[in-house]
C-alpha cells in the first residue's frame, strides 16, 4: 500500500490547491454600494410582504414565497421538515391549513446581507400567534429565523429556511 501522507506535506500539492481556492475567491465580484442597498431593499420588502401575507391570508401565504424548486428546503429546530417544495405544498395544503386558521408574523431586527445581486441571506426575530381551528385558541411562538432569498423570474423567493425557536 502506498503511503501518500508524505505527499499531501509536500509543498508543491498545497501550493496550486491554495493558489486555486484564493482565485476562485477573487474572481467574484464585489458589489457596488448601490447594488447592496438594491438587494437589502428588494428583500427587507420580502419580509414585509410575506408577513403581510401570512397574517391576511394564512399559512397558505406560505406558498407564494417559498422556490418552487427541488433545491427549496426547510429545516426547524435542526431537523429537516421539507426536503423540497412539493412536501412543503403538501403539508401546508393538506395540514396546516386544516389545524390553522390564522397567523399573525411579526419580524424584528432584520438583517439582509447581500450576497450577490440575486442571492441574500436573511436573518430576524418573529413572533407568531397562530390561531388554531380547533377551540379557537392562540399558541405564540418566539425564536429567529434565518433563510437564503434569490431572485427568480417571479420576484425574489426563499430557497431555503431556518426556524429556531425559543425556549420558554
Amino acid at each position: 500500500m502506498k503511503n501518500y501522507s508524505s505527499k499531501l506535506k509536500a509543498p508543491f500539492f498545497w501550493f496550486p490547491l491554495i493558489t486555486l481556492i484564493f482565485s476562485c475567491n477573487h474572481q467574484q465580484q464585489k458589489l457596488t454600494p448601490d447594488q447592496v442597498s438594491n438587494v437589502k431593499t428588494s428583500v427587507t420588502n420580502l419580509t414585509v410582504n410575506i408577513a403581510s401575507d401570512v397574517s391576511t391570508k394564512g399559512p397558505i401565504a406560505w406558498l407564494n414565497y417559498f422556490e418552487n424548486s427541488p433545491d427549496f428546503f426547510m429545516a426547524s429546530e435542526g431537523q429537516i421538515v421539507f426536503h423540497n417544495y412539493a412536501s412543503a405544498q403538501t403539508f401546508i395544503q393538506d395540514t396546516l391549513t386544516k389545524n390553522i386558521s390564522k397567523i399573525h408574523l411579526q419580524w424584528s431586527h432584520i438583517r439582509v446581507n447581500a450576497l450577490s445581486t440575486q442571492t441574500a441571506s436573511i436573518g430576524s426575530n418573529f413572533h407568531e400567534d397562530m390561531i388554531m381551528i380547533a377551540g379557537n385558541k392562540t399558541i405564540p411562538v418566539d425564536g429567529y429565523f434565518t433563510a437564503t432569498a434569490i431572485l427568480t423570474n417571479n420576484g425574489w423567493k426563499l430557497r431555503n429556511l431556518h426556524w429556531s425557536l425559543k425556549k420558554l
